[in-house]
């Protein structure tokens, strides 16, 4: 189904050139806070895909496309950043290795070819987003993002696999821990500073269990992990830095929790500061984009499965603002997300270009049938 559904309005897309684009942009490094070059690459890629291109204020490539005055969105939020790492660029047996190749250039180029060749009824303006920063903390882009669109829909690009619909991300809370105190003799009675931090991350580790016990699935558990640990001393003094991460499920919010943290017994004398705060979110099956993208997966004769992931999106970020219906989509195997064997299986990439054409054209004529 790589062909335009409009060829007045854009060009045909051939399976060589879907995957031009999508090799050609995983080849571009954009790691954190360092995406310019991949931003500009792709705006100027979708220009000529025949969509409206630009950089905003905060460094998101942004590419639209409206049959007529738009008075209806439908945003496609990816993000264009990548964690670091470097794993060569290549294809080999029809598969795409390269950091990005599946989190998540893989989706965002996807977002741009569908965009580029989906049927749009009179009103309905499609937007692909490619965000910066969206794999910190800060999720710069998707705030950004956030204050400037109202979309009646949205989907946002993240690995589901082609079949795979993602319904829910679970929240986070991030903490650094800090201890410090006077040098002492190793055969002493005295703590380490590294000692009393462990004893903190030991206790918010249980303080975490008990908090999940009764609870099967992981998604809704609070999942806490120990990220980062450096001790240095100076003869004088010792310091210790934790850094430690959790997974905060749907009826816990990270700031609840964070008070909890503050209150074990371990806390004293210790410097904590918590960051990242996201809340989860879960949209049902019978959510408008989880039914498109389900029955766009249908009818490309595959089954949808749906998914609820332990991490964090920029889904976290912009539902509980625009508060529209919301689901995640992408080929790719997300367990290969931030590892050195990242890669990506081209078929299965021009799939997930024909269910995203599918689910946008039925997302906007439902739209347009609500709205008239």
């Amino acid at each position: 189904m790589i062909t335009a559904s409009s060829p007045a309005l854009t060009p045909t897309l051939t399976a060589e050139s879907c995957t031009s684009l999508v090799r050609d942009l995983v080849a571009v490094q954009s790691f954190s806070r360092d995406e310019r070059a991949a931003v500009t690459f792709l705006t100027g890629r979708m220009e000529q895909l025949g969509l409206l291109a630009s950089i905003d204020a905060a460094g998101n490539a942004i590419g639209s496309r409206c049959n007529g005055v738009p008075n209806c969105d439908i945003v496609l939020l990816g993000h264009i950043d990548t964690v670091r790492g470097d794993i060569p660029v290549r294809i080999e047996n029809g598969i795409l290795h390269g950091r990005g190749a599946v989190d998540a250039k893989g989706p965002l180029a996807a977002f741009a070819l569908a965009a580029a060749q989906a049927h749009l009824p009179p009103g309905v303006r499609v937007v692909v987003i490619g965000a910066v920063e969206e794999e910190v903390a800060t999720s710069k882009g998707a705030r950004f993002a956030a204050t400037q669109y109202q979309p009646a829909a949205c989907i946002i690009g993240e690995p589901s696999a082609v079949n795979g619909v993602t319904l829910g991300y679970k929240g986070r809370l991030l903490a650094q821990v800090i201890a410090r105190c006077e040098s002492s003799h190793s055969a002493g009675p005295a703590p380490t500073a590294a000692e009393l931090v462990t004893d903190w991350w030991i206790a918010a580790r249980s303080l975490a269990a008990t908090r999940s016990q009764g609870h099967q699935r992981v998604f809704d558990q609070i999942q806490s992990r120990l990220r980062e640990i450096q001790s240095s001393t100076d003869g004088s003094l010792e310091t210790a830095v934790a850094h430690i991460g959790f997974r905060m499920p749907l009826g816990t919010t990270a700031e609840t929790f964070a008070q909890e943290l503050l209150l074990l017994k371990e806390s004293a004398g210790l410097e904590i500061t918590f960051s990242g705060h996201e809340h989860a979110h879960q949209s049902g099956r019978q959510d408008a984009v989880a039914r498109a993208l389900s029955h766009a997966i249908r009818t490309r004769g595959m089954v949808p499965s749906p998914k609820l992931k332990t991490g964090t999106s920029d889904m976290n970020v912009v539902a509980p603002i625009w508060k529209c219906p919301i689901a995640a989509y992408g080929a790719g195997d997300s367990s290969l997300d931030h590892t050195p064997q990242e890669h990506l299986v081209l078929s299965e990439f021009l799939e997930s270009v024909s269910v995203l054409t599918l689910a946008i054209e039925s997302l906007a004529a439902e739209l347009t049938s609500v709205t008239l």
